[in-house]
């Protein structure tokens, strides 16, 4: 028996980058797969290469910023599967600039993003969660949460948020159940990535003991390991795949 065959696994931001290596690891190891993203073209194509293999996975269309548009798919998925097991907030954007050129709607996108899109989830989700007596919840958070970055106020502002979010819902939820921890990834070759310059890779790399960038799977199988039952005894943590990154 796989290890997550008859557990349904929601993953935000699940059609692109880390959310699709998460979403076809998952299927791999026998979940049922909903993919919350705003993209349909990757969100369809993505359940129709999992569907191929013999999985279960559905798309849905999601604003994670409305808590209505989160409800309603919520109980989508209720209706669908009688449960939610895991909840992977994994959707999140970057709008990058100094704190002097920082616009408004530059703050405030990022903010309802990363931060009030995660409170929308977690608190629906939460509330199926609860009723069952069990779940597991994750955050993806950033190694920018915990040591900060030039040029990316909005951002880790949002990501040391989630920190503080995931140590409050720990105490809130672990006794009703349910585990919520963090995942900080480092620097992640992905395609939001793709438009920083090579130059500043490189630095990265010689900071980084492993000499290298991570890769989406890397971030995925973190998120496995603290969704699975070996993760048990886990809440509140917050778990950093850098490749011993030194800031």
């Amino acid at each position: 028996m796989k290890r997550f065959e008859n557990k349904v696994v929601i993953i935000t931001g699940g059609a692109q980058g880390i959310g699709k290596s998460a979403s076809t690891k998952f299927s791999s190891e026998g979940a049922t797969v909903i993919i919350w993203d705003v993209n349909d073209q990757k969100g369809n194509q993505l359940v129709e290469e999992l569907t191929a293999k013999g999985s279960i996975a559905k798309y849905f269309k999601i604003d994670v910023t409305s808590l209505e548009s989160v409800q309603a798919a919520a109980k989508s998925v209720i209706d669908l599967f009688g449960k939610i097991d895991v909840l992977i907030n994994n959707a999140g954007i970057t709008r990058d600039s100094s704190l002097m050129k920082m616009t408004a709607e530059q703050w405030k996108e990022v903010i309802d993003v990363n931060l009030t899109g995660v409170f929308n989830c977690t608190k629906t989700v939460a509330a199926f969660m609860i009723d069952a007596k069990k779940g597991k919840i994750i955050n993806t958070s950033s190694i920018v949460g915990l040591y900060g970055n030039f040029g990316q106020t909005n951002y880790v502002a949002t990501k040391s948020g989630l920190i503080g979010m995931t140590k409050v819902w720990a105490r809130e939820l672990g006794r009703k159940g349910i585990n919520v921890n963090a995942v900080a990834p480092g620097f992640i070759a992905t395609e939001m990535v793709d438009t920083i310059p090579e130059t500043f890779f490189n630095g990265i790399k010689e900071r980084t003991p492993l000499g290298k960038l991570g890769s989406p799977e890397d971030i995925a199988n973190a998120y496995l390991f603290l969704a699975s039952d070996e993760a048990a005894f886990i809440n509140g943590a917050v778990l950093s795949v850098d490749g011993g990154l030194v800031q």
